[in-house]
């Protein structure tokens, strides 16, 4: 059997990418490994080609006295010839019995051939003899004694030797990569070795760590070179309005203060190739799964600890039992094989041709084993040293900007502390893909590749108060375009999972509301600077209260906080709102949430906040008593706090002027007399609540303009209500109202009325009194005639009719001369029955309207 290189070399045959988790020592095993092969075939090719013994029998064993040998005859005639002829008589058979009945010529012809014989024989005689021992064995039977002998007298090692070299080898090999190729760590390490050489190579890793490099010796420079200029920025901003000295202190705690400035790097190392990046982002996401597989487990170290260990046991085991069997490698060996029967000789002499070799190789192979089993200790050593299922980026994170790579275990660290015997540049690498900081600015570099400032602008628009307003939706951050845009006024972001506002912000003098929607915000301290002294508007909407920005209660020039989330989750039993002392300047605080009372917190508003504004999402709000602290309040609105009545300390509100209850379940408002000592109050909304009637105790309330009773249960209306001299706006639909009293014409100022969804039949002559009316809503009522007095209504502008039982319109419609068609909701069939002029009347002024505007 032969072994040629190529079929040995594929027996230690591990896939190049595997040699990073390949320390030294298991490097090195492995080359002496390959040693040993060699040497195994190296001895079974010999063993097999020329091993052999020869023997000889030892003759002193031998009974020579007792009988003439085997094959002697020919010898001793050979010697009696010779004596005869020396002597000189006639050797001739003197047996009677032979010579008697021979003829005379025969017996002649005998003496002659006796003496040719004599001749010959004294010729035999002078020649040199053979010399050595007589053994009386012929070819074969030496063969048949040497396999005998072959197997009785050599000791089983010097026989098996390069078997057993072989077999342990082969076992030890197997040891050394078995856990590259058993089934539950092979599929692990490969997903780790594909992922740790494209970190390694990815063209993202280089960048980043560039851009380390360029931030440390921008820190360094500027070390050096800025720190009067930021001694002087520091102290110009550390002072407030009045000149006193503000402590930066308090600052110190926010999350903006305590994030490192991002340092921008040089324009050629922003750029980054759109595969490339996409390629990078795919390999985040593949470290996070991958880390969140491995590190739940330890099984890849504990495999390799096991096979470490047998490999020790191994070379305990080899060394321990070939040492003893050294000594019995001989060359000479004696055998007494049980051949006498067939040889005549009990004992023999061998001789093992390949002992030299065998012993050689011994010697080799147990150098090597040594060899082998000190490098299998060492590694042992390295294990159990310290503790390999920690790993530790510390290094890392202080030669780098990424201080948040985090610390792994178990396998996940076993795998990187092998790694790190082959080369600590691979760790180093791949700390990049565990740190957030570093994904996020890839994110930031992708995402400014993609939105740049031609692209942003054309998404800027025209809201409704005619500012410029511009929208963000599930971005991955803020692209730093978006700072450039210096005229923009309304900025809203939403669902961007990383926003940051830079220095840059400052560029935007415009800026005025912020919108953040599901957005964690931070912010450079020059950056809130800018935004503490010209934002005037924000919205903050929310999961959790935590996730409100710290920097938000800071904001001193604020006009409107709009906050809207979950205020009262199971994480926040107590309201988390930050003090809001420093907001001196707000005015308007929105709270869209679920509270069961009012935040203590804004009380330290009370001073100077005119709007609050609560709706809580159909959670009962129960404890109010802090409003009756809020005295400048000017507007109040309460929606969906399930109150059943209105509540006592809004009569506290003396400056109140707008009340708004709306989606409550009032159904008695009884308690609507006290409002005639809110002198101030001009608007009330009850709207959609479950109120059944109007207590005439409404008359009291002497400065009601606007009154919204739309969306309950009420069926008629007290004439109380008509009293009210300075109401211009009244909404009573969607009710069940049948009579419309006729003392609705006491309401001279009236100028809106809406009673559409109700049960009116018929419209009372004195509505048309009320000749200052715009709107006049009476669509889904029950009206079968509309009156001509509707003329009378000069100043109508909308009119809705659309739902009722009318045959036709009265022609004196016309001379409501600002009535537009488009004001005029009704069935088509209606507009049809109007008189000619009528219609071209109301058309042609539409369309005179329309071209004039535009």
């Amino acid at each position: 059997m032969m072994f040629t290189l190529t079929e040995v070399a594929s027996l230690n045959d591990i896939q190049p990418t595997y040699r990073i988790l390949k320390p030294w020592w298991d490097v090195f095993m492995d080359y002496l490994g390959l040693v040993m092969l060699m040497l195994a075939i190296f001895a079974m090719t010999m063993q097999i080609t020329k091993d052999q013994v020869a023997c000889l029998p030892c003759l002193e064993d031998s009974e020579e006295a007792s009988g003439p040998k085997p094959n002697s005859f020919p010898q001793q005639s050979a010697r009696e010839a010779t004596s005869s002829a020396a002597t000189g008589a006639p050797m001739v058979n003197t047996n009677p019995y032979v010579t008697k009945d021979l003829p005379d010529e025969i017996v002649q012809e005998m003496h002659v051939t006796h003496q040719h014989t004599a001749v010959a024989a004294e010729k035999y005689m002078n020649q040199p003899q053979p010399t050595g021992v007589k053994t009386n064995l012929d070819y074969q039977q030496y063969i048949f004694i040497n396999q005998i002998c072959y197997h009785v007298a050599l000791p089983w090692y010097s026989k098996y030797f390069p078997y057993l070299t072989l077999i342990h080898t082969l076992v030890l090999m197997v040891s050394s990569n078995f856990w590259f190729k058993y089934p539950k760590t092979s599929s692990k390490i490969e997903h780790f070795v594909s992922i740790l050489g494209r970190c390694f190579e990815s063209p993202w890793t280089t960048k980043a760590l560039s851009e380390t490099a360029c931030e440390d010796s921008e820190e360094n420079k500027q070390r050096l070179t800025g720190t009067s200029s930021v001694a002087k920025q520091v102290s110009s901003e550390g002072t407030d309005e009045s000149g006193n000295v503000t402590s930066s202190t308090p600052m110190l705690g926010v999350k903006f203060s305590a994030d490192k400035p991002i340092a921008e790097a040089p324009s050629s190392m922003t750029i980054l190739d759109k595969k490339d990046g996409e390629q990078a982002k795919a390999l985040f996401e593949k470290v996070r799964k991958f880390r969140a597989h491995v590190e739940d487990s330890d099984f890849i170290y504990k495999l390799y600890v096991a096979q470490t260990i047998v490999k020790t046991v191994k070379f305990i085991l080899i060394l321990s039992y070939t040492s003893t069997f050294m000594a019995k490698i001989n060359f000479k060996h004696s055998c007494e094989p049980d051949v006498k029967q067939l040889t005549g000789y009990r004992k023999f002499f061998c001789t093992h041709n390949m002992a030299f070799m065998l012993n050689k190789l011994l010697i080799s192979y147990m150098a090597l084993i040594l060899i082998y089993g000190m490098a299998c200790l060492y590694s042992l050593f390295w294990v159990f040293r310290r503790p390999l299922k920690e790993y530790s980026f510390e290094k890392v994170r202080e030669e780098s900007s990424f201080s948040d790579i985090p610390d792994v275990k178990n396998d996940f660290a076993f795998l990187l502390h092998m790694v790190d015997q082959y080369d600590q540049l691979y760790s180093k690498r791949f700390g990049v893909f565990l740190s957030e900081v570093s994904e996020n600015k890839l994110r930031e570099i992708s995402l400014n590749h993609e939105w740049t400032f031609e692209k942003l602008r054309q998404l800027v628009t025209r809201n409704a108060q005619d500012q410029q307003e511009l929208h963000l939706f599930m971005l991955s951050g803020l692209p730093n375009a978006v700072f450039d845009l210096t005229d923009l006024e309304v900025l809203k972001l939403e669902v961007i999972p990383e926003v940051r506002f830079s220095a840059k912000v400052s560029q935007m003098t415009s800026l005025q509301e912020l919108h953040l929607c599901h957005c964690p915000a931070k912010v450079e301290q020059t950056g809130f600077a800018f935004l503490r002294d010209h934002l005037r508007c924000l919205h903050v909407k929310f999961t959790d209260v935590a996730e409100i920005p710290a920097w938000v209660y800071l904001l001193r020039s604020l006009r409107e906080l709009n906050l809207i989330g979950n205020l009262s989750s199971e994480n926040n039993k107590m309201i988390g709102l930050e003090p809001m002392r420093d907001l001196r300047h707000l005015k308007t605080l929105c709270l869209k949430s679920n509270l069961t009372k009012m935040p203590t917190n804004i009380t330290e508003l009370s001073q100077h906040l005119i709007k609050l504004v609560v709706h809580n999402d159909g959670t009962k709000l129960l404890v109010l008593n802090s409003l009756k602290k809020m005295t400048s309040l000017i507007e109040l609105e309460l929606h969906s706090c399930e109150l059943e009545r209105i509540p006592h300390a809004i009569f506290s509100l003396t400056n109140l002027q707008e009340l708004d209850l709306k989606s409550n379940n009032i159904r008695t408002i009884e308690e609507i007399i006290s409002f005639q000592h809110l002198k101030r109050l001009t608007c009330l909304k009850l709207w959609h609540n479950k109120i059944i009637t109007i207590p005439s105790s409404i008359g009291q309330v002497k400065s009601l303009e606007s009154l919204h009773l739309s969306h309950n249960k009420l069926e008629s209306l007290p004439p109380a209500l008509f009293t009210l001299p300075k109401l211009r706006h009244l909404d009573v639909g969607h009710n069940s109202i049948t009579v419309l009293p006729p003392d609705v014409g006491l309401l001279h100022n009236l100028q809106h009325l809406a009673i559409n969804s109700n049960k009116l039949e018929v419209l009372p002559k004195p509505l048309f009194r009320c000749t200052k009316l715009k709107v006049l809503c009476l669509g889904h009522n029950a009206l079968t005639v509309l009156p001509d007095a509707v003329g009378q209504l000069v100043q109508l502008t909308q009119l809705e009719l659309k739902g009722n039982c009318l045959d036709r319109l009265p022609a004196l419609l016309g001379n409501c001369r600002l009535l537009r068609k488009n004001g005029l909701v009704m069935e088509d069939h209606l507009f049809d029955t109007l008189p000619v002029e009528v219609k071209e009347s109301i058309s042609r002024e539409t369309n005179v309207s329309f071209t004039s505007g535009l």
